[in-house]
């Protein structure tokens, strides 16, 4: 029989049934899991506006920074608010990366951004 390890013998060494024909009936109702991914889009005008972005990421939602308008008025500012949010991004285990000259991406540890082996080969030269 293939299925021989769910007998097991009897006192009188006869092979009795291990599983009973009784069952147990399973919720087939989700976890409470099923929520949607939330993704956002900030602009960063002025440094303050990190926060935001920050505030996003603590509450698990991806966001899509655009940088432009702060990099026409503020590259400092820029720089330091760029700094902040990888700060941000290492500490809940997120990922973090340039699209383009103008945006950039930030997700929380759940999401993981695949880089291109074109943009793979830039970053190592």
């Amino acid at each position: 029989m293939p299925l021989g390890f769910l007998k097991k013998e009897g006192e009188d060494g006869e092979a009795s049934e291990v599983m009973e024909d009784d069952f147990v009936e399973l919720d087939a109702n989700m976890s409470e899991n099923d929520s949607k991914v939330v993704i956002r889009a900030e602009t960063l005008r002025e440094y303050d506006d990190a926060e935001k972005v920050q505030e996003h990421l603590r509450n698990d939602h991806i966001v899509w920074v655009n940088i432009g308008p702060l990099k026409e008025t503020d590259m400092t500012n820029l720089k330091r608010a760029v700094k902040k949010l990888k700060k941000t991004v290492k500490s809940i285990d997120g990922d973090m990366a340039g699209v383009d000259e103008e945006w950039i991406v930030v997700c929380p540890r759940y999401a993981e951004i695949k880089r291109s082996e074109e943009t793979q080969d830039a970053g190592g030269q």
